[in-house]
């Protein structure tokens, strides 16, 4: 086949970590045929490491060359306008998390995909981690039982973050936030392998109202936060399960393992970021937890290029996006509605509209 001609708009620091020091896995089947950033110096070194030979520092621009698909991996709030331009550009995408900042804008994506018969696919792309994969194995075997609780954290540390040398003020403005860039993670796993969330309690709180960068471009920048940065949820996920999520930007590291799911006959734990770490399974009429190593292509760290991957093959073959913009919608929906619960003390239905993500997992559970 023709490789994929492919733009990345966003070379920042999850593109420089994440997705182009795995790019040799889809040699042969897609190319980088232009790269899009702010800032000059930053495209054009991007583009001389790995040999691109166009950059620009317009998206627009871009969206006029020969290329088939967009990744884009701008800041929160630039997804949304560059994702609708590119799907009205007739270009497929490829979009880092969230979709869009609310339910009603993702919403507007989905449907400008499906007009315009485009492949969207969603980040973040866990469910395709090959630990996850395993995961949705062994509670398909049964063997776990039903699984009554569950609970998962996203930590991503305390500020100013030691080694980012982009400019962090995106994470911190009111529509972004931990719960928005990590625990969609968390979310977007419970909901993948248990089902829709019905309704959300939730608590949230912010530590401080700024803090100052340390090192990098960027040094000395007082960055405020806008958002609560410390949130602790508590939803029911599919029919039976009871499940806590953390995310926050103001504690340091855990001991404790990202997810868990607790079955009646048995249970397991794993890394949701870190494809590397085996999965811990408590077997029925056991008592011993015993790791099941998972085949995994990159070294360690989260593997975001699978995410680009499943664009490339559901460009080629017509296949329908496994991290799918419905889904995302439904997560979006989730923290919604996380947002009213902290905001009224009250637990809050999760609403979803009519053949929804939601309401087709829901169906496709109890038939």
């Amino acid at each position: 086949m023709t490789p994929i001609r492919l733009a990345f708009i966003g070379v920042g620091d999850v593109a420089e970590r994440d997705y182009l020091p795995e790019w040799d896995r889809l040699a042969g089947r897609a190319e980088i045929a232009i790269v899009c950033g702010r800032t000059p110096d930053r495209v054009r070194r991007i583009a001389d490491e790995y040999g691109v030979s166009s950059w620009s520092t317009d998206y627009r621009q871009v969206l006029t060359s020969e290329i088939d698909a967009v990744v884009n991996l701008t800041p929160i709030a630039a997804h949304y306008e560059i994702t609708l331009a590119a799907l009205e550009a007739g270009r497929h995408v490829y979009t880092e998390k969230p979709l869009a900042s609310t339910p009603e804008r993702a919403r507007t994506l989905r449907d400008a995909a499906a007009e315009a018969q485009l492949a969207l696919v969603c980040a973040p792309s866990i469910m395709l981690f090959p630990q996850v994969v395993r995961v949705r194995e062994l509670l398909a075997s049964g063997e776990l039982g039903t699984i009554r609780s569950a609970r998962a954290q996203a930590l991503a540390g305390v500020p100013p973050w030691p080694g980012y040398h982009s400019d962090p003020s995106p994470f911190f403005v009111a529509e972004a936030g931990p719960l928005v860039d990590m625990g969609v993670y968390a979310l977007h796993v419970l909901t993948g392998l248990l089902g829709p969330v019905s309704s959300v309690n939730a608590l949230a709180s912010r530590s401080r109202e700024s803090f100052t960068v340390g090192e990098g471009p960027f040094e000395g920048a007082v960055v405020p936060i806008e958002s609560e940065d410390t949130w602790q949820l508590l939803a029911r996920v599919g029919d039976d399960c009871i499940a806590s999520v953390e995310a926050n930007f103001a504690t340091v590291g855990s001991a404790a393992t990202d997810c868990e799911l607790r079955g009646d006959a048995g249970a397991l734990a794993f890394s949701l970021f870190d494809v590397s770490t085996p999965i811990s399974v408590l077997r029925p009429g056991t008592d011993e937890w015993v790791d099941d190593s998972v085949e995994h292509h990159r070294a360690a760290g989260p593997d975001h290029v699978l995410g680009v991957q499943h664009l490339v093959d559901c460009i080629q073959h017509g296949t329908e996006p496994i991290p799918s913009a419905d889904h995302a919608i439904h997560v979006l929906e989730v923290i919604a509605a996380a947002r009213d619960a902290a905001a009224t003390g009250r637990t809050v239905a999760v609403e979803s509209s009519e053949g929804s993500w939601a309401g087709r997992a829901k169906a496709e559970a109890t038939s």
